[in-house]
This record gives structure tokens, sequence and C-alpha cells, in this order.
């Protein structure tokens, strides 16, 4: 059976892969994680340690980044570091995800060399840099698993041809739409959570708005203090301008926000059903949180236009006022569970088209197809 390589650099991609990795390997695939970026690190919770506990799946760790390195050089790094180990592993297909910097240069690699890439969750839209890496992934790609009918539009107009594509949803929602496994006491006891209602909070600096991540983050903690209310922070990644986001996170009193490195998958299931809002600029706010039916805020440039829902709310990450009304209006509504990223059966579909016979026979010689 043919070798699958997962390419894993944050919580957040580990997330969405896994479930799909370990539908993989039941169904007889050999499969293993290429393991880098912030799971290496430990200001962000070494992660790699949920990575290893996978069962039946070799992780192999490379350390591609010193903190404050700049996204070139964790680029040029990565690429130097997989090439090798791509050469001397051989895997027949590579899955890479989303818009990271370690998927873009394994991408690369694997473009370069020949070797068979998919990517995954393709063809959406942001307002960042991040929306240039994730269309460059699809281009360096050869196969597409994407999580909407509209993503897939927006992969065949870059030239990538019809039958690449595949609409399988979101991985990460097959995981929500079943019983998380663990309860909310166990949740709370295991981080030291000691609210009864809460909040949770994710905010990342946005790049190209480096020098504004201070100021923005000083509006949206400012008003979440302000509200009186208790939130729960993951903590932001590693791009430029998270110092500027840590500075402020420190100076919030501990009464009223609990500040997490990083939460196993099923635990932060289980949290964001049961919280009151989303807040911040994460994927998880227009992704899960609609399917959860829980409120979200959106705030600032980092997802624009990736979705659209009757419980995602949108701000311009200075405007205070805005911040605050949606804490004091939505606070604890619920919605219907939004399916336009699919309704939990991801896994099902990637692996039954893996089985197909006629998806390793195609070429690796790509050719743009025009739209029609």
């Amino acid at each position: 059976m043919q070798s699958l390589l997962f390419v894993t650099g944050t919580r957040a991609d580990f997330g969405k892969l896994e479930p799909l990795a370990t539908a993989a390997r039941l169904a007889g695939f050999k499969v293993s994680f290429f393991v880098t970026g912030m799971h290496l690190m430990a200001r962000y919770g070494l992660t790699k340690l949920e990575v290893q506990k996978t069962p039946g799946i070799v992780s192999y760790e490379f350390m591609n980044q010193r903190a404050g390195d700049p996204q070139d050089t964790i680029l040029a790094k990565t690429v130097l570091g997989f090439s090798d180990f791509v050469a001397e592993q051989k895997p027949d297909l590579v899955i890479v995800h989303g818009d990271r910097v370690e998927a873009l240069a394994c991408a690369l690699v694997c473009a370069t060399n020949y070797v068979r890439c998919a990517h995954i969750e393709g063809g959406e839209v942001s307002g960042t840099i991040d929306e240039t890496f994730r269309h460059c992934n699809s281009k360096l790609a050869n196969y597409h698993f994407v999580s909407s009918a509209a993503a897939g539009k927006r992969v065949q107009a870059l030239g990538e041809p019809v039958e690449s594509v595949h609409v399988i949803g979101s991985p990460e929602l097959d995981f929500h739409s079943q019983n998380s496994g663990v309860s909310l006491a166990e949740v709370k006891s295991r981080y030291d959570i000691g609210f009864d209602d809460y909040g949770i909070c994710v905010f990342h600096p946005v790049t190209s708005e480096a020098s504004q991540m201070e100021a923005q983050a000083k509006t949206l903690y400012g008003q979440l203090k302000a509200s009186g209310r208790n939130f729960v922070l993951i903590l932001p990644n590693n791009d430029p301008g998270s110092e500027a986001i840590f500075d402020v996170i420190n100076a919030l009193p501990n009464s009223q926000f609990r500040a997490i490195p990083s939460m196993r998958f099923a635990h932060f299931s289980e949290l964001m059903k049961n919280a009151s809002v989303m807040v911040g600029n994460s994927s998880a706010g227009v992704r899960e949180a609609p399917f959860l039916g829980v409120p979200s805020l959106d705030v600032g440039t980092r997802q624009t236009n990736r979705a659209q829902g009757p419980s995602i709310h949108s701000t311009a990450a200075l405007d205070a006022q805005n911040i605050s009304d949606f804490l004091e209006s939505q606070w604890g509504k619920r919605y219907p569970p939004h399916t336009a990223f699919g309704e939990g059966n991801a896994t099902e579909r990637f692996v039954k088209t893996l089985q197909d016979p006629e998806f390793w026979q195609g070429g690796l010689q790509k050719e743009f197809v025009d739209a029609t």
C-alpha cells in the first residue's frame, strides 16, 4: 500500500490533518508525519508531543526556526531540511495544508522533485499574505482536497484541472460533529479554567500589519476586559507581530482571563461547544464556531471574505464600539449549525479518493487549464 506523509507545522493544521491521517491508516495506508514549525517550540506548548500520541503513526521532527526568524528564513531552512528528508524517505504522496510557510516550502520541494503532493483546503480567500501562500500551494500541488464547491472553483480558476479537485469539506468538522470524548469538567480541570461562563479569544498577528498589532491587541483585549466577562485566551502563533500581542496579554488580570499556549484538540472542541462567544481572527471563528452554532466575531483582516454565515459577525480591528456591541448582544446566543464547509464526512471522502486506482495513475507534469 502507498505511503502518505503529512506535513504539520502548527497545532491548527494538525487538528485538520489528524482525522485524515487516522482514517488513511485505518484504511491500510502507511502514514507518517513530518513535524516542524511551532510544534517544536516550548513557548507554543511543545505540541509535537500531541503528534507523537497519534496511534500507529510515525513522526519525524525537524527544527526549522528559532524565535524571531523572518518568514523567508524559515522558508529556506524548511526547503533544505525537507529536501534531504524526501530524498531519503521517498513517500508516495505528501499532504500539505493551507497557507503556512512550512507547507509552501514542502510543496515547493515536491514540485521540483516530482513527488506527488496533495493540498488540503486550497481555494480559500483571506486578507493577508497567507492567501498568496495558499494559492501558491495550490499551483505547486497535484491534487486538491477543498472544503467547499466555491473553493474548488477558485482552484480551477488558478488553472488546475477539474479532475484534480475533490470537494470533501473541512476535516476538523468530522471531529466536532462527534462526542469529544471528554467532559467540560475534565477540560476545566486539566487547563485550570475556573470560569462557569466564558468566551474564547484567539488573536493572531497579521504579517502585513505587524506594526499595528500592538494597537489592535490593545483595542480588542481592552474591550474584553471592559465587558467584565471571563475569557479563555489561546496564545497567538509565531508570525511577525506576535510579541506585541503577548505584551498586551501578559498585562491582563488572571481573575478574568486564562491564557493557554495550546490545547489538545478534543479538549478545545469541548471548550468551544460550551463557549458563550468566539472572538478574534482564527479560522476557528469562521469555520468551527458556525458549525457548532456559537456566535463569533471576526476581528480585522486576517480572515476577510473567508466565510459568511448568520452566526459570523465582523469588525475592523480598531473599532472598539463594534466589539463592545457584539459582546453585549451575542453573548450566550445559539444558532443552527452552519454546514457550508462540510457535514462531518471529510475523512470518508478523502479515503475513498485515495483508494481509487486512477488517483495514482496521473502524470506529474502539470499543465495550465484555461477556464471555460
